[in-house]
């Protein structure tokens, strides 16, 4: 299963994720680059997208699927998936803290290879939003991210796939647009699934921004220009 080297499995069918294993998914599954998951960072998290690769691979794929993420995951906190009813999944910590949650219909697959494809082609569109898809938007909207504290909150997506009968699925962005409400601001980001050619699906992201200030041109290419070394200096 190729998500084995990225966490950790436990007893009792619980598991958790170490800072290396979080940052090797983010990097060269993702590839994303975001510093707060390297491995030295202080303000280190494990990538939402990671949690959502496990679940599907632990629970299955359902053709509608709406995902919730309300915790930052650090390393070594021990997780379990939970099945709160028939139509719910969550991630838990050990405590009962909630993490993720995934509210779903009842078609679903183990297909792990179709699986496997389907996280590959979304985390790969996740990982590319920043700078390619979110710098335009601040531009356009005359803000930007906290050069200093850049945070940038994964708050939730969706997924509707029209069946789970499929060869080869690949995500497609389609629109996106950013909604500012003071220093706040919320990202969407739409995107539609192919397969042979075919639409088969569509699904979106939500994203918040918070401590937004005025766009400095010379200021997010510094910081677009440190986040492309960094991605350099670890492919090169």
């Amino acid at each position: 299963m190729f998500l084995k080297p990225y966490y950790t499995e436990l007893e009792a069918g619980r598991f958790s994720f170490t800072r290396q294993q979080s940052s090797d998914f983010a990097k060269l599954i993702s590839n994303d680059f975001n510093p707060l998951h390297d491995v030295e960072t202080k303000r280190f998290c494990v990538p939402g997208d990671l949690l959502f690769a496990k679940i599907l691979t632990s629970k299955g794929l359902f053709s509608k699927m709406k995902v919730s993420f309300s915790g930052m995951v650090t390393d070594g906190v021990e997780l379990d998936s939970v099945v709160d009813s028939a139509e719910r999944l969550t991630i838990n910590d050990s405590k009962g803290k909630e993490y993720l949650a995934i509210e779903h219909n009842d078609q679903v697959t183990h297909d792990l290879a179709l699986i496997e494809q389907l996280v590959r082609s979304y985390v790969s569109f996740s990982g590319e939003n920043f700078p390619h898809v979110l710098v335009p938007l601040m531009h356009e909207q005359n803000v930007m991210i906290n050069p200093a504290r850049p945070l940038i909150i994964y708050e939730s997506m969706s997924v509707e796939l029209d069946t789970l009968d499929l060869v080869k699925p690949v995500l497609k962005a389609t629109t996106s647009e950013l909604k500012i409400d003071g220093k706040r601001g919320r990202v969407t980001l739409n995107f539609a699934f192919e397969d042979e050619g075919k639409v088969v699906g569509k699904g979106s992201k939500s994203m918040a921004l918070a401590n937004l200030r005025e766009y400095d041109d010379a200021v997010m290419t510094a910081l677009v220009g440190d986040y492309n070394k960094a991605k350099d200096n670890f492919t090169g």
